[in-house]
């Protein structure tokens, strides 16, 4: 709901490291698995039950996140930054839930799955937007440094970290977090149809 808010910002924050590593030739790439790897460690550290170290880890999971954009739109962005970008975010936003329900299946196993079936519908709105609108040749005006087509919603990265952090703070609130998450999952994806729908409805005429 605010990321396109917070990306000015972010980049400002993130630039002088960006460029510091880009002239040490570390690439854009390398920064994206090194997120991603700290994204599984903190599944790791979810299924111990240690929550601050999973706190640490997700946070240390999307200052890489920023970071590798930062230094792609210095070395030059690439369809493969972009692919790994977003691919390697869905599978980190569905660890985190899932390091919940490994911790204590007895308590977190349901409301983890409902939260992981609305990311996949959040997920899936998202991408197929983006697959059409990139056919068709559309661009994302809010999201001028994005690899693909970003359509925004209620639910967007900002908000679903802000939920992370406060799982890892509250853990034993994690079901009701999840379940009133979800809703806001579920109310995004629903939004997404609608726009997919009123957007292309003139496609096939």
């Amino acid at each position: 709901m605010i990321d396109a808010r917070i990306l000015p910002l972010q980049k400002a924050a993130l630039q002088p490291l960006a460029e510091r590593l880009s002239h040490r030739g570390v690439k854009a790439d390398q920064i994206s698995l090194v997120g991603f790897m700290a994204g599984v460690g903190a599944f790791v550290a979810l299924c111990y039950g240690q929550w601050l170290a999973a706190l640490l880890l997700i946070l240390a999971n999307r200052v890489l996140d920023g970071l590798d954009g930062a230094v792609a739109r210095i070395q030059g962005p690439t369809d493969r930054g972009a692919y790994l970008d977003i691919a390697l975010d869905m599978v980190f936003y569905a660890l985190i839930p899932l390091g919940f329900a490994v911790a204590a299946p007895d308590v977190n196993a349901l409301p983890a799955a409902v939260l992981i079936v609305s990311f996949v519908g959040t997920g899936s709105s998202f991408l197929a937007f983006s697959a059409v609108a990139a056919k068709l040749g559309r661009k994302a005006p809010e999201f001028p440094t994005k690899g693909i087509y970003y359509a925004g919603g209620l639910a967007e990265g900002f908000e679903t970290i802000a939920v992370f952090v406060a799982m890892c703070l509250l853990p034993a609130s994690f079901p009701v977090i999840a379940y009133g998450f979800a809703a806001l999952c579920a109310l995004t994806t629903v939004i997404r149809w609608r726009q997919g729908w009123v957007a292309f409805s003139g496609e096939d005429r």
